[in-house]
C-alpha cells in the first residue's frame, strides 16, 4: 500500500501561455518558479507556498480543441511521503495496468498513470529543499532512475510539512 499525503500541484493546458501566466501572477500573486521553453511551459508558486510549484501551465496554442491536449486540466499530482512509497505506487500502477510513465523533474521524482476514465495523474516525491540546487528555478523532464534514487534517498521524507496523527494530537493539546 501507499498513501498520498497531499495534492501537490495542478497542471493546465492553456491557449496563450503569456496571457495565462500574467493572469495567475496578477490575480493570485503567484511567482514564476521556472520556465521551460522546450515544452512551452511555466511553473508558478503561490506567495506563501514552500512548494517548488503549485501550478504548471503548458501553452498549446489558440487553435487547440478543448479536449485532451487542448484547453483544461492536464493532470493532478499527489505527493508521497518517501521515495519508497513512490516505488510501491509504481508497482501498484504496473500491477493494475494503470501505469503510463515516469520522469525526474529535478526537484521531484514522478510516476504517472490514468484512472479507468482516462484522467491522468502523477504520484510524486520531492527532494528535501536544501538539495534543490539548480532545480530551484528549473523543471526539466528527464528519465527517472528510481533504483539509483532509492539508493540515495531511501527513507528520506518528502519536502514540505506533512501533518501526522501525532502532530494533530500535539496541536489539539495546546
Amino acid at each position: 500500500m501507499f498513501a498520498p499525503v497531499r495534492l501537490n500541484h495542478a497542471v493546465l493546458f492553456v491557449a496563450d501561455l503569456e496571457r495565462a501566466e500574467q493572469f495567475y501572477t496578477h490575480v493570485f500573486g503567484m511567482q514564476v518558479a521556472a520556465r521551460e521553453p522546450r515544452t512551452n511551459a511555466t511553473f508558478l508558486r503561490l506567495p506563501a507556498s514552500d512548494n517548488h510549484h503549485d501550478l504548471g501551465l503548458f501553452g498549446v496554442g489558440p487553435a487547440a480543441p478543448p479536449r485532451r491536449r487542448g484547453l483544461g486540466l492536464y493532470h493532478l499530482a499527489w505527493q508521497l511521503d518517501t521515495l519508497d512509497d513512490l516505488a510501491a505506487a509504481r508497482r501498484m500502477l504496473l500491477d493494475t495496468g494503470a501505469y503510463t510513465g515516469q520522469s525526474s523533474h529535478g526537484a521531484t521524482k514522478s510516476v504517472y498513470g490514468t484512472d479507468p476514465d482516462g484522467h491522468e495523474f502523477e504520484l510524486m516525491w520531492m527532494l528535501p529543499r536544501e538539495h534543490w540546487g539548480a532545480y530551484e528555478t528549473a523543471a526539466p523532464v528527464e528519465p527517472l532512475d528510481l533504483e539509483t534514487d532509492l539508493a540515495r534517498w531511501r527513507g528520506v521524507r518528502t519536502a514540505g510539512r506533512i501533518v501526522t496523527d501525532a502532530d494533530q494530537e500535539t496541536d489539539g493539546a495546546r
